[in-house]
């Protein structure tokens, strides 16, 4: 059977309940080194901003649906 570090995963409950409306999707490429997070689905982001610590900040209208975390290693 497959191991997994669940305690790891269980420190994310904290994120996700403060999360909007409480629903955190996640993905990682580990090609491009990015961490996709999506509060919503399906988003259709209408903005989106670079910030000085490299995070793509997606928004629709005035909500964030999605951080991009650039180079996570």
């Amino acid at each position: 059977m497959a191991q997994i570090a669940v305690q790891d995963y269980l420190k994310l409950i904290p994120t996700v309940k403060h999360s909007p409306k409480g629903y955190l999707w996640s993905s990682y490429d580990s090609e491009a080194d990015v961490l996709y997070i999506n509060f919503k689905k399906p988003s259709h982001a209408t903005d989106s901003e670079l910030t000085d610590d490299d995070i793509i900040i997606r928004y629709e209208g005035e909500s964030i649906v999605a951080p991009y975390y650039l180079t996570c290693q």
